[in-house]
């Protein structure tokens, strides 16, 4: 059954929300406990799976999309001439209600990168029947798709990327490397960016691309992280044919297309609020140990349960004001990671020496997932100091930094 089947525009807020509550009902899902959630989500912020318990997380999250998009529940916003439900904002927060009391399945990058990323982007850039067919099964998860944006050589300033793309006739031919790929390994798309004009400055040259992963000369390498994991990948890519038609945006437009992709990274960021373990649980550690009674730890604490709290003020603000400056997304962001960099700090006061011996206790080296991948989302998503000039830029209205390569062709920049 399709999603206007089940679903029109004249639906009130209140009976949609009932019908979203009795599908979760009748479909099995358990009314959720947050004490027994508490104690039972991980405090890895990054995957540390097998390939296969990954793949099968994956797996159980799309058969979840599939179903509740087929109800008429999932893209919700969308037009209906993109595969949506055609409703109204507030029936997607309704439904956010919904689903946060019952246990749903737990979220994968790879899934969040291809709904709230790369899907809308396309939306946004609506240019050719082939990109355009691929945004419903994205929302239905029949399809995932990452980003091939980072390289070795370029770091932070994405700009200076050294990926080629040459036009052949109605096809392009790519030949570059990108890195911290997450999820590259499971999907079947990438959206990429390649240098295709050498000979204007950095930002200029660049256009925005979706790359089918199963194309001929596409390699992807898995990399240890050292929490134990492989969530990211190396991405090489060896005189990859594609056509035209695979092209997001205009030539030379590339940079534009990223801001866009990067703009919904930035808003969803903050959203992962119990990646890494959640609030309640670094309640209990502290009850756990004793370290409620020591008055240094016990106003650590309490500075970590009043970030929490701000973060949800602003996020209810957010929601009732949406934001027109176009940094709410970087300020989130940098709270976010504020508060990783908060419990990490903290839990390694209290634990000590049982944060790097595992000793069998349960509930304290676990922390350890948690210290070792809180500093990377430092770097994704946009680096902190790569947020903290946006915000000084386009919030404060400071000077932006000289930049002696802003009129410089890339080609002549030096690496």
């Amino acid at each position: 059954m399709t999603p206007a089947a089940t679903a029109t525009a004249v639906e009130s807020v209140e009976d949609f929300a009932a019908r979203a509550s009795s599908w979760y009902a009748d479909h099995g899902f358990a009314r959720r406990d947050p004490q027994r959630e508490a104690s039972s989500t991980g405090m890895a912020v990054f995957h540390d799976l097998a390939f296969d318990e990954e793949l099968a997380l994956i797996r159980q999250l799309t058969d979840w999309l599939r179903a509740r998009y087929d109800a008429g529940l999932g893209a919700v916003g969308w037009p209906e001439a993109f595969g949506g439900a055609g409703l109204a904002h507030a029936h997607e927060a309704a439904l956010a209600r919904v689903e946060s009391g019952f246990d749903v399945p737990t979220p994968h990058e790879l899934v969040s990168v291809t709904l709230r990323l790369i899907a809308p982007t396309l939306r946004v850039y609506d240019r050719t029947p082939e990109m355009r067919e691929l945004i419903t099964p994205m929302l239905r998860g029949d399809l995932l798709a990452c980003q091939l944006f980072s390289e070795p050589g370029a770091g932070s300033d994405l700009a200076s990327l050294a990926t080629r793309a040459r036009r052949d006739g109605d096809d392009w031919v790519i030949t570059g490397q990108k890195v911290w790929t997450s999820g590259a390994q499971f999907a079947q798309w990438g959206e990429l960016l390649a240098r295709t004009d050498p000979d204007v400055p950095k930002h200029r040259g660049i256009t925005a691309f979706m790359v089918p992963l199963d194309a001929e000369g596409v390699e992807v390498r898995p990399l240890r992280q050292m929490s134990g994991g492989s969530s990211f990948n190396e991405v090489f890519l060896t005189e990859v044919r594609i056509p035209d038609a695979y092209r997001v945006g205009e030539v030379g437009e590339g940079w534009k297309v990223a801001l866009t992709t990067l703009g919904f990274e930035r808003d969803s960021s903050g959203e992962a609020t119990a990646v890494g373990g959640t609030l309640d649980q670094v309640v209990e550690l502290s009850r756990a140990t004793g370290a409620v009674e020591d008055p240094v730890l016990r106003q650590m604490l309490a500075d970590v349960v009043i970030a929490h709290r701000l973060a949800e003020i602003a996020t209810a603000r957010d929601a009732a004001t949406p934001d027109t400056t176009g940094v709410g997304g970087s300020m989130r962001k940098l709270q976010w990671t504020g508060r990783l960099a908060q419990i990490s700090e903290y839990v390694g006061e209290v634990l000590e020496a049982d944060l790097v011996v595992d000793d069998g206790e349960s509930g304290t080296f676990d922390w350890t997932e948690h210290v070792l991948g809180a500093p990377g989302y430092r770097i994704a998503g946009g680096s902190d100091e790569v947020q903290r000039n946006l915000i000084a830029e386009r919030w404060l209205g400071l000077p932006a930094e000289p930049r002696g390569d802003k009129t410089t062709p890339w080609r002549d920049i030096p690496r």
